[in-house]
């Protein structure tokens, strides 16, 4: 492929599944990322490519895997594995021991494959070491036989350019950059396109019809029927994987005894025995899944994420790009696609006692694992970057048939539990008190009315819930924020319940305590602090009215 080539190539690319690699390499890398992207996308990949600076390959390689989740691989000349051959430093003055050379290129090596980190060698001419015959020429063959053993490409020296070296920095030949690029992009794809180990599963709208929180355990779907087919037949392929040996989890936002319900009612095709982890909690999937990862011993390339929400799909694809995701569709119709994809995830060849003995095993391993937060700036990046907009609605007035059916329906985020009649909420209002409820967008589209809140005259909330679709959004923050702005006392009817627990997070967030009941005065200074980052996570539409 030439560099017109590469250039036609890159520009018929309409993108594909992107690929995030870092080139290690001694040398300048700029000509060859031509070439590296054209035959990225000629594999229907987008590259996102980032180089370590040069001559900084050796002390990359002493410092921990990085905690950024893109692929790495490592264009090698010899002199990365033994430094003295290094043609930029000339002839080494004095005679260097052969296997004390070979000592330090095997450490690089170990490096290397502890991080498993591809390799590309180019098994390029090197000065002379020693005034003793063959010395040199012994040690260039060693070091090609210990990158294969290594599991490396070597490419050979024609494929290297000294005068390119040396004047420019860049180590490869201009007739030979597509050459090298097809060797480090066949070196990466078995990587991210090895068989999958673990498949993480969102639970409402996704293992079942419905959200367990909200509905309960009777008004769930995951059976053989007309609302629950398109879970049932995903479970059935999940129990397939989990008899082949797949590890399964769950990464829910939830709380944990509630998200169980289903499995311990036996109204779910899988058992909770079936999974070797259930993570439930507030805090963003990407850290769970990472803590996962981490506790199970596995590359996050080896992970399959399957959940109906675009925004969680794309918080999870952002922070973690070597997991592969997947989302559970709307329709039966698009559920066969899907079935078909995970299923190319996990080929198998032969199944063993081990392979299903798998599950058992690391249940054992992960007794103890606790849900992890991630931190707080990348949640903030992320947040603003989904465009999101506010629109408060004054709904005293008209239809409130929405209003009162979501306070009716909410258990989660919930002052109090407490459901309303039309009538109850009509004599609220007519003693002049106000309906509001909050519709949220974003660049995925409308999640329509997702908080309500009923106020009454002395401006005590009596009803503040919220949908769980948008918990970690920061909506609940930005609309006491506005409260407080429109000059109405920040006071709470609040009581317990079973299934409250993250509405009583939040309010100790913001300085109640949690053993008040009862009307509860809100911290305004909290409030104040917290707007700096909230107020700017939005656009804001409100009644001109407050």
């Amino acid at each position: 492929m030439s560099f017109l080539e590469a250039t036609k190539v890159l520009r018929a690319f309409a993108g594909g599944p992107s690929l995030s690699v870092l080139l290690a390499m001694s040398g300048t890398s700029t000509p060859l990322e031509l070439y590296l992207r054209a035959e990225a996308a000629r594999r229907q990949r987008a590259l996102e490519l980032e180089t370590l600076p040069f001559g900084t390959l050796q002390q990359h390689l002493l410092l921990p895997a990085s905690a950024e989740n893109h692929l790495e691989v490592a264009l090698l000349l010899p002199w990365d594995l033994v430094q003295e051959l290094d043609w930029r430093t000339g002839v080494a003055e004095h005679d260097v021991q052969g296997d004390v050379l070979w000592q330090r290129a095997q450490a690089v090596l170990d490096r290397l494959q502890a991080r498993r980190t591809p390799v590309v060698y180019i098994d390029a001419p090197t000065p002379p070491l020693s005034l003793r015959a063959g010395e040199g020429a012994r040690l260039r063959a060693q070091l090609s036989l210990a990158v294969r053993a290594a599991g490396g490409v070597v490419l050979p020296e024609e494929v290297f350019a000294l005068s390119s070296y040396l004047g420019s920095g860049v180590p490869v030949a201009g007739s030979h950059m597509a050459r090298v690029a097809t060797a480090i992009v066949d070196a990466v794809l078995p990587v991210l396109d090895a068989s999958k180990k673990v498949l993480v599963t969102d639970l409402d709208e996704t293992l079942w019809k419905g959200i367990i929180g909200d509905d309960g355990v009777e008004g769930i779907h995951a059976g053989a029927d007309e609302k629950g087919y398109p879970h049932y037949l995903y479970q059935t392929l999940l129990k397939r994987l989990r008899g082949d040996g797949v590890l399964l989890a769950v990464v829910s936002k939830n709380d944990l005894e509630v998200a169980r319900g289903p499995f311990r009612s036996g109204r779910t095709l899988l058992a909770e025995s079936d999974f070797v982890a259930l993570l439930a909690s507030w805090n963003p999937k990407s850290a769970q899944i990472e803590a996962l990862a981490e506790q199970l011993n596995l590359g996050l390339d080896a992970f399959v994420f399957v959940d109906d929400n675009p925004v969680e799909l794309e918080e999870v694809s952002r922070k973690l790009p070597l997991v592969r995701c997947h989302q559970f569709p709307q329709h039966l119709r698009d559920v066969p696609a899907l079935l078909e994809r995970i299923a190319e995830d996990f080929p198998r060849t032969m199944v063993t006692e081990e392979d299903r003995a798998r599950t058992e095993l690391y249940r054992r391993r992960l007794a103890t694992m606790a849900p992890r937060e991630a931190a707080a700036a990348d949640l903030q990046a992320f947040l603003r970057d989904l465009d999101m907009t506010l629109l408060i609605a004054d709904r005293s007035h008209g239809s409130r048939d929405r209003a009162i059916q979501l306070i009716n329906k909410t258990n989660q985020f919930n002052a109090n539990g407490r459901r309303f009649t039309e009538e109850e909420v009509a004599t609220v209002l007519d003693a002049g008190g106000r309906l509001l409820t909050a519709t949220l967008s974003d660049r995925s589209g409308s999640h329509g009315e997702i908080l309500t809140m009923l106020v009454d005259a002395d401006g005590v909330l009596r009803a503040f819930v919220m949908s769980c679709r948008v918990f970690q959004r920061r909506v609940e923050h930005a609309v006491l924020g506005w409260l407080m702005e429109a000059g109405r006392p920040l006071q709470i009817d609040y009581a317990p319940t079973e299934k409250n627990g993250p509405f009583r997070s939040f309010l100790t967030a913001l300085g109640v305590s949690a053993t008040q009941t009862g009307v509860v005065t809100v911290d305004s200074a909290r409030i104040q602090e917290d707007q700096e980052s909230v107020r700017g996570l939005f656009r804001w539409t409100t009644p001109e009215d407050r």
